[in-house]
């Protein structure tokens, strides 16, 4: 009995000679495929710079419903635009009647000969063929890497594009993908791509695979403020998520917040005209100055010029004798992790509705003279990811 089983097992290990498969060139084929234009029906306009990115409808549609309906659907806007106007019995007649001399006059033919024999006549393919359309809300490289994986079924994930790669599974329908996307943010959360991560939040924070990509990142930049803080692409965030970074309860000092607030402050300044002072100001509230040892206070910060003198001495004070300070002035505005958070709170402590935008000098301005604490931004969703012809 023993010996039939071994045998049975054997004969399944064995590989079937009937079948043969070569997915990886299939794979590469349908990438290059998607490479050249000349063999593509359709091109999307992609991002603000409209960079072009090629496909095939047919593909396009046998992995995808919703490009399916964009394409085929015959209640779709493009259907109906493309559709040629009915023609009357004498026009009809006089346009087939036409038909051999046009074709005669318009028609660039290719002759190929294969193997000495001449092949037919092939003309070359309209342009109304081609089908254009403009996709404004995904970016061109996050777009190309979707393309990618309906074409060849395999997709490189990176954390740059991860989110908005998420985002775009979703909206097309492409199931499989959005599950990888979402798998992969589990590994690929580190000190070295929180910045990045969050950097990417803030153009798809319409989004519903957003929320909970942030709350994530958000939990690790928790546990491991003082090396968040420290890194070099913490400077390149946005104002509103370096904001709502310093006021969570990090595990960070309050020298090393204070010195992140002070680099970004000058990269900033950097690149705008606005006095250091004034865009580090956004910040102070978040610090807890009397946490900080009296000789820093005095020898390194104070010298700078930058930290109002009312806000070291209340510092001081209360290092000396608590009671002499009301605790509402030594309690900065926080986020607390343990509150259950919307995917507005979650990147604005404020709760703004429009978060994560990019921080301009009316953003900083705007937080200095606010009394109630909210950021003014610009952008906001506009159109619908399914494209709109040109």
């Amino acid at each position: 009995m023993t010996y039939l089983v071994a045998m049975a097992e054997a004969l399944t290990d064995e590989p079937d000679y009937n079948i043969f498969e070569n997915k990886t060139g299939l794979a590469e084929d349908l990438k290059f495929l998607a490479s050249m234009p000349e063999l593509c029906d359709v091109t999307f306009l992609v991002g603000d710079t409209r960079e072009p990115v090629c496909a095939v409808k047919a593909v396009l549609a046998s992995r995808s419903r919703v490009f399916h309906k964009i394409f085929y659907s015959t209640s779709s806007p493009q259907r109906k635009k493309d559709q040629p106007q009915k023609e009357n019995k004498l026009r009809l007649f006089l346009k087939r009647s036409s038909e051999p001399l046009l074709n005669l006059q318009n028609t660039t033919e290719k002759r190929h000969v294969y193997h000495g024999q001449q092949l037919p006549t092939i003309p070359e393919p309209t342009q109304s063929q081609h089908q254009t359309l403009i996709i404004e809300e995904f970016e061109p490289d996050v777009f190309r890497q979707l393309i990618e994986y309906v074409h060849t079924g395999c997709v490189t994930l990176q954390p740059r594009t991860l989110l908005g790669l998420m985002n775009a599974a979703d909206y097309y329908g492409l199931d499989e993908l959005r599950r990888a996307c979402a798998g992969f943010v589990q590994c690929c959360i580190n000190v070295d791509t929180v910045c990045a991560l969050l950097a990417s939040a803030e153009r798809y924070i319409q989004y519903k695979c957003t929320k909970s990509m942030v709350q994530k990142v958000l939990e690790f930049v928790d546990l491991h403020g003082n090396e968040v803080l420290n890194l070099g692409s913490f400077t390149l965030l946005p104002q509103h998520v370096v904001r709502l970074i310093l006021a969570r309860e990090l595990k960070a000092d309050e020298v090393t917040k204070f010195q992140a607030a002070l680099m970004w402050s000058k990269k900033y300044c950097d690149n705008s005209s606005l006095d250091l002072r004034e865009v580090i100001s956004t910040f102070l509230e978040f610090i807890q100055f009397h946490k900080v040892p009296a000789t820093i206070l005095m020898k390194d910060i104070h010298p700078l010029g930058i930290v109002p003198d009312h806000i070291i001495m209340n510092a001081l004070a209360f290092q000396a004798d608590p009671s002499s300070v009301e605790p509402a002035k030594m309690s900065p505005k926080r986020v607390s992790r343990r509150r259950e958070l919307s995917v507005q709170s979650s990147l604005d402590p404020y709760g703004s509705t429009t978060t994560l935008s990019s921080s301009t000098s009316s953003d900083i301005n705007s937080d200095r003279h606010s009394s109630d604490g909210k950021h003014s931004s610009e952008g906001g969703f506009t159109g619908s990811p399914l494209g709109r012809p040109t």
